[in-house]
């Protein structure tokens, strides 16, 4: 219906002049721009104190055949300890990440369901066996089905891996931490599933595999399963549940990382 007023209006402007009637009818139809932040917290206190916080934004942007997303999460945790010698206490972080994900994808026709795909990541883990991690893709995907409750969209591309490796090494009195570096050619597939449970309640699941070409390779799978609840308009409650894991880490580190958060998001 909107359309219609739209076109009926750009009819009528050689003889009326009312341009901003249409251009109202138009913006009114689609927001190109949608913005998503989450945020979340948890402290303790008692015999035991501790904070974590969790943050994140993602942006997505469409124009024509273009589709741009960026997203940021990032996630500290503080535990309070106590100096065996001293008695003093302090708190300590025990987590500390952050992560930037973007992708651009091109329509190869209007409306249709293939695509071109570059993807950038970047992550950086205090705590893990890495400095940083970062990885490029480019390659093809598909919406393979899109209904009003439910899609699922997967791509596939060769790409390149690049590791920054922290190893700890140990000696007669202390132990120092010695970095080197790693570039892998990669495969990547990602898959997104989406499905809309009821009026308030969303599902999404997805996937990313990064297979390292050469044996011996760090490779990288990554999953994320996450349960949205809408409070308000603009307001929702979200579980997710993340797991990571690489195949080569240095000795000393968990090949498997879990990550459960609940955070509050608001989109605008």
């Amino acid at each position: 219906m909107k359309s219609k007023i739209a076109a009926a209006a750009l009819l009528l402007l050689p003889f009326t002049g009312q341009y901003a009637l249409a251009e109202e009818a138009v913006d009114e139809e689609k927001s190109s721009l949608t913005i998503s932040a989450e945020l979340g917290f948890l402290f303790t206190t008692g015999n035991t104190k501790t904070g974590d916080i969790k943050a994140g934004i993602n942006l997505k942007h469409e124009a024509g055949q273009w589709l741009n997303s960026l997203s940021f999460n990032a996630l500290a945790k503080k535990l309070e300890t106590e100096d065996k010698i001293t008695k003093e206490k302090s708190f300590e972080s025990t987590d500390n990440k952050w992560d930037i994900l973007g992708q651009t994808n091109y329509s190869l026709e209007e409306g249709g369901k293939n695509y071109l795909y570059g993807s950038a990541y970047y992550e950086q883990d205090k705590f893990s066996s890495f400095q940083y991690q970062t990885s490029a893709s480019f390659g093809w995907g598909r919406h393979w089905w899109e209904t009003e409750t439910s899609s699922f969209f997967a791509d596939i591309g060769p790409g390149v891996k690049y590791d920054v490796i922290r190893a700890i090494a140990a000696t007669a009195t202390t132990a120092a931490i010695i970095e080197s570096s790693e570039t892998a050619a990669i495969v990547q597939a990602q898959a997104l599933y989406t499905k809309q449970i009821n009026d308030f309640v969303e599902f999404k699941q997805y996937f990313v595999a990064k297979q390292a070409f050469e044996s011996g390779k760090n490779s990288v799978y990554k999953s994320e399963t996450s349960l949205t609840t809408k409070l308000m308009e603009s307001l929702q409650f979200k579980f997710s549940f993340r797991v990571d894991y690489d195949t080569e880490v240095e000795q000393g580190f968990e090949n498997t990382n879990t990550e459960t958060s609940v955070t509050l998001v608001y989109s605008f």
